[in-house]
């Protein structure tokens, strides 16, 4: 049910440096303060870390002092996000930058937790509650799923399938929802590897140019950006990029060689359960539209290429199919910046960029409206 991943692109690039803002934004002075009360604290310390590279660094650790309240100023060059680890009981997360935060929590009760003062952390607190929420929902469906395994429920896990796609999609709305509503803030951040860039490249664009407007010379900020033009060449509208490689016989084919007809590009391979779980679909969906300018150039992410053909004839897949045999290294991953698969674009008669990553109901909508 779940995706085979080698890598996201946008993994969250948490800790940066910012230079001086311009007037009419607030002020930044290097130092803010984080303070708070904790209740019914067990021994221990208050730990408080710099997130860099994806890694908690070691900054100070505290001792409570009176009446469980304690104290801290920190110095900082810009923009940055932090984890305060409350006697290894607790670890609340910290978006930081211009303004004091201060921490509440009581120990006995876990629904507790007061982050105020710091709008950019209290950002932080809702993208972190809506993450909660999602893996909740998540691990409920993969429970489900487990259990329609193991009595080889097929039905079952078609349906259970179907609710993860449908609930990632509803998730990604209220994402979008919520960073959108955060007026630029770099906390925002923090709720990218939720976000798709295949999909929502026009809000991740937009959102990332707001943020750039807000922090002129944060480095992350300018990172996404870069990375946001490599993405702008397989946006929606945009000519699909030529792929060239050998077939099952070796011949070179070419994926402009399909001009004039609606070609899904399937990104797939033989070891990639997925993959083979979704192919029955597209097989009933390529022959139901396939006389009426519908094809599939299948891409294959394998090793070997007895195990590619093997698949191909087990799957029944009579469309057209080519492969380098460089598993994710295959120039064609590259050049469409595959870090996952199934993947797949749809590209309109004239080689253009109409849609990504359909599958499912998703994919069977798209062609009904395409040609019915």
């Amino acid at each position: 049910m779940m995706k085979i991943v080698k890598n996201f692109l946008f993994l969250i690039l948490l800790i940066s440096f910012f230079s001086c803002e311009q007037g009419g934004k607030r002020e930044f002075d290097g130092k803010v303060k984080i303070s708070g009360k904790l209740t019914n604290a067990p021994d221990g310390k208050i730990v408080v870390s710099s997130i860099e590279d994806e890694q908690a660094k070691t900054i100070t650790a505290l001792d409570l002092g009176s009446g469980g309240k304690f104290e801290y100023t920190l110095t900082l060059e810009g923009p940055g996000f932090y984890v305060l680890n409350l006697m290894d009981k607790k670890e609340v997360r910290l978006a930081l930058y211009d303004q004091d935060v201060e921490v509440n929590y009581d120990f006995s009760n876990e629904e507790s937790l007061e982050v105020k003062g710091s709008t950019d952390s209290d950002y932080m607190q809702q993208i972190d509650r809506l993450m909660g929420q999602y893996q909740e929902q998540i691990n409920t469906l993969n429970s489900a799923y487990f259990e329609a395994m193991s009595a080889r429920n097929q039905e079952e896990i078609k349906n259970i399938q179907m609710q993860a796609m449908n609930l990632e999609s509803e998730h990604a709305e209220k994402v979008k929802a919520l960073l959108g509503s955060m007026e630029g803030s770099f906390a925002a951040l923090a709720g990218l590897p939720m976000i798709n860039p295949k999909k929502d490249f026009q809000f991740l664009d937009e959102l990332i140019t707001k943020m750039n407007d807000k922090y002129p010379g944060f480095k992350t900020v300018q990172n996404l950006m870069a990375q946001l033009d490599d993405l702008r060449a397989l946006s929606v509208g945009q000519v699909a990029p030529e792929i060239t490689l050998p077939n099952p016989d070796g011949e070179l084919v070419s994926l402009s060689g399909l001009r004039g007809k609606y070609v899904l590009i399937d990104f797939w391979a033989a070891w990639c359960r997925p993959c083979r779980e979704e192919n029955p679909n597209v097989v009933r969906l390529y022959n139901q539209y396939k006389d009426q300018g519908f094809e599939v150039f299948g891409v294959s992410l394998d090793r070997t290429k007895d195990a590619w053909v093997k698949a191909i004839a087990d799957d029944n897949l009579t469309w057209t199919h080519v492969s380098d045999l460089q598993y994710f290294n295959s120039a064609a991953a590259a050049l469409y910046q595959i870090n996952a698969i199934p993947a797949t674009y749809m590209i309109d008669p004239d080689g253009k960029i109409i849609a990504k990553d359909l599958r499912g109901p998703s994919l069977e909508n798209k062609l009904k409206e395409i040609f019915n």
